[in-house]
């Protein structure tokens, strides 16, 4: 018996030498290894030494990208992926419609959002960006800022209701917050209710974010991977039994709405926009929301209920935690840098005596201050630290090397951010290197917090102006002291940049000193 099992793992230690030889000697395998990076062991790779903590990992991954400047190839068993950060190359990749192909990582979002915009690829995303960018039209995110303007103030009263100074963990109180937000502008539907499903929905969706890591990276670490594996699984099949039923609850009844009011709210969408207190039999007023908008193209274009549920899924997925990460660091560095944030509180005094005291679409674009602070903050904590996609064609970098066509490609967003060459004292948080001057005379592929290309982020002027709006009033408000220091904060290798601990933020009255 034991010989047995014995000539059977020797098989099978032949057979993957074998096929491991063969990948390396393809065409592909050949290009890959003239790519600098770490030296592996045959069959694994490097991947046995990724088995080590989320923040050793992020730790690793920090190191090869500065050993091996500017690309760096890694094998995991017999799949490479190569790690860019030159801007030239970060183009090539992103201005590039053959290279739109999100990579096999992403998988990890089918169960909950399917193949919406973030995940779809080919015709279907397309298709899906031309029905989904009016969404995000001028007018229509005028629609939305009287909510996000209401959210920033029910997060002031939160902590003066607290009363005093208050000190908190800002990445769980904010979370809750872009939450909110998010949730009324794509459904239409507040989590303010006591509502017993909504409060669900909220702890749900958090618990789900985490869940995606964790299952990108935890059972890895633990020490019986099968058990890590079947417990996440089944936890994440009764999440997304919940996540998915309450989406298609308001799905049915945003759709009963409509068809109440014979479809007079979604006729001329303009008209709408401008006269949103629209009632039936009744009820509470009905505000534009994204959901809306996925309504009245269902009625052109065929989209199914599933169709439009999992678009809604991705903007609750994607309109959450980025926003609240950017807006949390954002925070810190405000606490940390008292002459910045005090001359944001007196730019934000001085519009809001210009708008007759009251925060607005127009009033929030003449914070110009306010958003070189959260460009200079996505810089150095980017949300979406890196994008990763498969390569369509081969793709020749600037240093001559080829990477095959199919390659797993990580962008590395977070290390171009911080590259002395285009940053100088890249680790300052200086918001005047986001003045128009010093913009134009940077190469445009350097900063990429919300992308570029075709695939950049369809959102990213609702979230600036959801920062905005948070801020400005948090600002106005309070004092900010930092209680943590993001230079002690350890960094977590996972799908959105989090520290693996609490940012604590002291929050004084200003009416108190």
């Amino acid at each position: 018996m034991i010989v047995t099992i014995l000539l059977i793992f020797i098989i099978i230690i032949i057979i993957a030498l074998v096929c491991d030889y063969y990948v390396h000697h393809t065409r592909a395998g050949r290009l890959i290894d003239k790519i600098p990076g770490p030296k592996g062991i045959p069959i694994a790779g490097f991947a046995l030494k990724m088995l080590v903590s989320p923040e050793k990992i992020w730790l690793l991954l920090r190191h090869f990208t500065e050993k091996y400047y500017p690309t760096v190839k890694i094998w995991g068993f017999f799949l490479p992926a190569v790690s860019i950060r030159h801007p030239d190359d970060l183009e090539a990749i992103l201005n590039n419609t053959k290279h739109i192909e999100k990579s096999k990582i992403y998988k990890l979002l089918h169960a909950w959002l399917n193949t919406g915009l973030l995940t779809s690829s080919g015709a279907k995303w397309h298709s899906r960006r031309k029905i989904l960018t009016p969404t995000f039209h001028f007018n229509i995110l005028q629609q939305f800022v009287d909510i996000l303007l209401e959210e920033s103030e029910r997060m002031t009263h939160k902590l003066k209701n607290i009363g005093g100074t208050v000190e908190i963990d800002v990445i769980p109180f904010v979370c809750e917050h872009t939450l909110n937000a998010i949730c009324e502008t794509a459904m239409g539907t507040s989590l303010h209710s006591l509502s017993t499903a909504q409060n669900k929905y909220r702890q749900d969706v958090r618990q789900m974010s985490q869940l995606i890591v964790y299952r990108l990276l935890r059972p890895l670490l633990h020490p019986d991977l099968t058990f890590a594996l079947t417990s996440a699984s089944k936890l994440q099949k009764k999440i997304l039994k919940n996540l998915h039923g309450f989406t298609e609850k308001i799905i049915a009844e945003r759709k009963l709405y409509h068809q109440r009011t014979d479809n007079k709210y979604l006729h001329n969408l303009a008209n709408a926009m401008e006269t949103d207190d629209i009632t039936i039999h009744g009820s509470r007023r009905k505000r534009l929301a994204m959901l809306d908008l996925l309504i009245a193209a269902s009625q052109e274009n065929h989209l199914s209920d599933l169709d439009i549920r999992e678009e809604v899924d991705t903007f609750m997925f994607e309109g959450h935690d980025t926003t609240a990460m950017a807006t949390c660091f954002t925070l810190l560095l405000l606490a940390e840098h008292k002459d910045i944030q005090n001359r944001v509180r007196d730019e934000v005094n001085t519009v809001m005596e210009q708008f007759e005291e009251k925060l607005t679409m127009p009033a929030l674009q003449s914070l110009s201050y306010l958003e070189r602070c959260l460009k200079e903050s996505m810089r150095l904590y980017p949300s979406v630290h890196f994008i990763a996609r498969d390569t369509g064609e081969d793709l020749k970098l600037r240093d001559s090397n080829i990477i095959p066509a199919g390659t797993i490609v990580h962008l590395n967003i977070y290390s171009v951010h911080r590259d002395p060459n285009f940053w100088p004292n890249p680790n300052v948080f200086d918001p005047d290197r986001f003045l128009p001057e010093k913009i134009q005379r940077r190469h445009p592929y350097s900063y990429l917090p919300f992308s570029a290309g075709s695939r950049n982020c369809i959102g990213q002027r609702f979230a600036m102006l959801e920062m905005k709006a948070m801020i400005a009033t948090l600002v106005r408000n309070f004092y900010l002291e930092p209680i943590d220091y993001l230079k002690d904060m350890q960094i977590t290798a996972e799908l959105i940049l989090r520290p693996n601990h609490p940012l604590n933020v002291r929050f004084v009255p200003i009416e108190n000193i």
